[in-house]
């Protein structure tokens, strides 16, 4: 049973105030508001609305959007009980650990690891990307050795902007909330303009049928790999548009919500967490939900879905580009380049929490937790996050890997669903400054529409993501059992 042993919620709070592993609390709700949209709003609405739209939902994307928001709001619901019932750095992983035991909080940390890390390197090529469509022709031009793992040597602009990311959150974490604060109006802006000039351009014949007929699969394509799980599970034949379509693509566009569950991390860092966190979490998933309806509205408008090249990486740009708008197509990418340097430094401070937490528990080595003396930050595990996501994202083609963030994330999700209610009544006298209303209903539905959408996720995404986590545990027993904190002093830090 030792691999069930739970860590009171009264110690996780108590080792808030060790000295060498304390955290300042410099962030309000309106910190935590922007973190939460800074992070959201990033590649997913810049590059997979065109994919979603050509390949999966037709106009209705905005459907497929919307499923996803709602799949996030769920969780997101039973996410603001806990950080604010357990204001402690780590999120998902800290909650299990109060509620389904050590051995599941491993996993879930070891999988938001996966979720953080790999975003982190995605976004920061998605970013070297769209800087070099920028330079290109000009006097910076990016030359080709440089520019991509893929085409070149090695992807130098990512690794430039990882390394700088890593410098900023190490300076501080209220420095880097000023940071985003700046660029969060940028994005917001463009996004705004996006959706305020594009209407003009909208034409509503381009919306009907706003649920495309089901269609087959062409004969040929398509298998185990690249199918979603369900179809290979149920025997289901293979189908592209219909409802069917709008759920796997909201499974897909999922990508542009991975993030919100980030405002968790900062809890311990957040000066009235049981009133911020809440606020933080529940604002940026409805400030963003209804923009990216808005935007994929207006793309799905401007340009017939048949029209859009699904493997286009700019399809914003690309639709105004098709109205005739072309200064629009400019002032979107740089939105979206400015706009993927906070992605990736939010992401990176999701993950450097994650580990924080996991080496103060013990889990891994308790050096990485050590807290620098001037700026309050866990310098350690945020220099060793930098590297690992400079060196993937300079070195390695992130393409195949992007859906791993997803089934990382929805995984996330179920199990903090299931978690707020076992420590609703296994703890019913701890204060909750927020309640998630109806429950368990609201967990119950978040965990069936989280379970749906990873299963309509390709079953080579599911053999990958099965791989990390054996592996996880792998490095749990070699290592993390035998260290664990639990496993030296239980008296003092085992519930009942």
């Amino acid at each position: 049973m030792s691999l069930f042993r739970m860590k009171s919620i009264e110690q996780s709070i108590a080792d808030t105030d060790d000295p060498d592993t304390k955290l300042r609390k410099d962030l309000s709700a309106t910190d935590l508001v922007v973190f939460g949209v800074g992070v959201i709003i990033g590649a997913g609405i810049f590059v997979l609305t065109g994919t979603v739209a050509a390949s999966n939902s037709g106009p209705a994307l905005a459907l497929s959007f919307l499923i996803a928001g709602i799949a996030c709001a769920l969780a997101g619901l039973c996410y603001a009980e806990f950080a604010s019932t357990v204001p402690v750095a780590g999120s998902a992983y800290t909650f299990s650990y109060a509620t389904l035991g050590e051995l599941v909080a491993w996993i879930i940390g070891w999988d938001l690891i996966l979720e953080f890390t790999i975003g982190s390197a995605a976004l920061a090529v998605g970013f070297s990307g769209y800087l070099q469509s920028l330079l290109d022709g000009t006097a910076l031009e990016v030359p080709t050795s440089i520019s991509s793992a893929s085409d070149g040597v090695v992807d130098l602009p990512a690794i430039v902007i990882a390394l700088v990311v890593m410098a900023m959150l190490i300076r501080g974490t209220k420095f880097s909330s000023r940071v985003n604060q700046v660029v969060v109006a940028i994005k917001l802006a463009v996004v705004a303009t996006v959706i305020v000039v594009g209407i003009v351009y909208v034409d509503p014949s381009n919306w009907v049928p706003f649920i495309p007929e089901s269609q087959p699969v062409p004969e040929g394509e398509g298998g185990f790999s690249e199918l979603p799980l369900i179809t290979s599970l149920f025997g289901i034949d293979p189908a592209v548009y219909g409802l069917a379509g709008v759920v796997s693509g909201a499974a897909i566009v999922f990508f542009a919500f991975i993030g919100f569950d980030i405002v968790a991390t900062t809890a311990e860092e957040a000066k009235n967490p049981r009133r911020d966190v809440p606020i933080g979490i529940l604002g940026s998933l409805l400030i963003v939900t209804v923009l990216y309806a808005g935007v994929s509205l207006v793309v799905t408008g401007i340009q017939p879905y048949s029209e859009i090249d699904p493997e286009d990486a700019a399809p914003l740009a690309t639709a105004f580009d098709y109205a005739g708008v072309e200064w629009m197509g400019d002032l979107i990418s740089v939105g979206a380049c400015i706009g993927l340097v906070v992605v990736v430094m939010i992401l990176m401070l999701g993950q450097t929490r994650v580990g924080f937490a996991m080496g103060r528990d013990g889990l891994f080595p308790r050096w990485i937790a050590k807290v620098h003396p001037t700026y309050g930050t866990p310098y350690r595990i945020t220099a060793i996050t930098g590297v690992v996501v400079a060196a993937l994202a300079g070195l390695v083609d992130l393409s195949t890997l992007v859906s791993l963030v997803n089934i990382g994330t929805l995984f996330a999700f179920i199990l903090v669903s299931v978690g707020v209610v076992v420590l609703r009544r296994r703890r019913p006298d701890l204060p909750r400054a927020f309640r998630t209303p109806f429950l368990p209903v609201v967990s119950t539905l978040a965990v069936i529409m989280c379970v749906y959408l990873m299963l309509n996720l390709t079953g080579e995404t599911w053999e990958r993501f099965v791989i990390w986590m054996a592996l996880g545990l792998v490095v749990y027993f070699v290592y993390g059992r035998r260290h664990s904190r639990l496993q030296n002093q239980p008296e003092k830090q085992v519930e009942a």
